[in-house]
């Protein structure tokens, strides 16, 4: 296995409208190789504040890579690779509730998965590993991501339930509320899992950043591929904002979590 060279402090992965690493300076394109195949493209090395960080489209740039195919694995172990202690995973979702609106911001604190058919674990065999899920993501860097939204005075929810969805269709109007009303989830998407489940498993510190384009069919508003789009370009330059925020209070190693030490008594 060849391990790159490049150490990042921060890793962004970023999601559907999110391709251009152009809020780094003096950056880099690099290729790393994982033993689970090739990430979803070239990493981008670069700085924001002075501190290292390594971009990566999850679908490829130019939308190439469809999200029950993206290769997490990969991605995920190339951030670990690279040295990255902090991962922040930013993504388009639709709103299953009347006050969480197109253009607000989520910081999910909890998930259901309702994927299929995805490689969900670094660990096949012969060493096995259970994990705990319980509280699946970093509450450190959660809070520095509210507080950055926060500085900006932009709506960023605190809490949310995101139900992700095997894709790449949406889901029916009978399951947009069999996921409102029977699971209470507040969020749907198609890509946290198995994102959050290996960066655990990697033991690195995992926050999303979701960024709101639509009411779910539940709602019956229907909107245009055009207004979606806009408002995806539009949560794109605030993520980044956002990221600019963050990264200026973000410490060089985590302090007040457990994120890092989950593989600590998880392994068989």
């Amino acid at each position: 296995m060849i391990v790159p060279e490049e150490r990042v402090r921060l890793g962004i992965i970023g999601g559907s409208g999110f391709y251009d690493p152009d809020f780094l300076s003096r950056t880099k394109e690099i290729k790393v190789y994982t033993p689970y195949g090739e990430p979803s493209d070239m990493i981008t090395v670069g700085e924001v504040e002075g501190v290292k960080v390594a971009f990566i489209p999850r679908h490829g740039r130019g939308h190439r890579v469809p999200p029950h195919r993206i290769n997490y694995r990969a991605n995920v172990w190339a951030l670990h690779q690279l040295g990255a202690k902090w991962v922040v995973s930013v993504s388009a979702v639709g709103s299953l509730r009347e006050d969480y609106r197109p253009g607000d911001f989520v910081v999910p604190d909890q998930f259901i998965d309702m994927t299929k058919g995805r490689s969900y674990t670094f660990f096949d065999g012969p060493v096995v590993a259970h994990v705990s899920m319980a509280d699946p993501f970093c509450e450190h860097l959660r809070q520095l991501l509210i507080e950055a939204g926060k500085a900006m005075k932009l709506q960023i929810r605190e809490k949310g339930t995101y139900l992700c969805i095997e894709g790449p269709r949406f889901s029916t109007r009978a399951e947009s509320r069999v996921w409102r009303e029977v699971f209470k989830a507040d969020l749907v998407g198609m890509t946290l899992v198995p994102e959050v489940n290996l960066a655990c498993e990697a033991g690195l510190c995992y926050a999303s950043l979701a960024g709101i384009t639509d009411y779910d069919v539940f709602a019956e508003k229907p909107v245009t591929v055009e207004q979606v789009e806009n408002v995806m370009k539009d949560n794109t330059q605030k993520a980044k904002e956002i990221l600019r925020v963050l990264v200026r209070e973000l410490p060089p190693e985590p302090e007040r979590c457990g994120c890092c030490a989950s593989l600590k008594n998880s392994t068989i």
